[in-house]
């Protein structure tokens, strides 16, 4: 059995994800999450640290209203109107836990996170997965797998980002890259060689400080 077909679901991907963001932040902390859903990861960043205080952002009032269900502040709204309403360094983190594939203005939020949070979390699917370059090459069409399951016709908008597309987005602007968090198409195992062709998922910590 492939590698590939190993993947695991939508809630694993998510446990993936709220592991390496938990782990980054500590007790005391203020965070932001921009697209934060149903407050899934701040309500678990809440409940393995202390002192945390939690704030999340989402176009979806249903969603909200989970937020508040679990005890999560969230405010109702578009990202860039949220984050321009924060001063400078109003936030330890800014999360954006694959959200910039979605938005119209993916520099300027990241812009305005690196603005307002001291550090920003940054996970994305990698498109420039080898798996997404040969069902390009040899069919001509937009792979469907358990990392991109949609057909177009189906799929939101999306802004692809590859892991060296990021990287050079940051190079070019000046943006400090402190961590990186590679995993392969599995979602499971860490991928440390050549992470722009083998790995199916992406996690930075992003700042702009040298």
């Amino acid at each position: 059995m492939s590698e590939e077909s190993n993947n695991i679901g939508a809630g694993g991907k998510r446990k993936i994800e709220l592991d390496a963001i938990t782990e980054w932040v500590e007790d005391g902390q203020s965070v932001l999450d921009l697209g934060c859903g149903r407050g899934i990861l701040l309500s678990e960043i809440m409940r393995r640290h202390k002192g945390i205080y939690a704030v999340g952002v989402d176009t979806d009032f249903t969603k909200i209203t989970h937020c508040i269900r679990r005890g999560v502040n969230a405010y109702h709204g578009d990202i860039m109107d949220a984050l321009k309403s924060f001063s400078d360094k109003s936030f330890d983190w800014i999360v954006c836990s694959r959200t910039l594939p979605e938005v119209e203005n993916p520099k300027e939020v990241i812009m305005q996170s690196l603005r307002v949070g001291r550090k920003v979390a940054v996970g994305f699917v990698n498109y420039g997965f080898w798996a997404n370059r040969l069902s390009i090459l040899f069919s001509g069409n937009r792979i469907v797998n358990k990392v991109f399951p949609e057909k177009w016709e189906d799929a939101r908008p999306s802004n692809q980002i590859s892991v060296n597309d990021f990287k050079e987005f940051c190079k070019s602007n000046d943006i400090t890259i402190n961590r990186e968090h590679c995993l392969k198409g599995n979602w499971r195992t860490p991928c440390k060689f050549c992470p722009n062709l083998l790995s199916g998922y992406a996690i930075f910590e992003i700042s702009l400080e040298k």
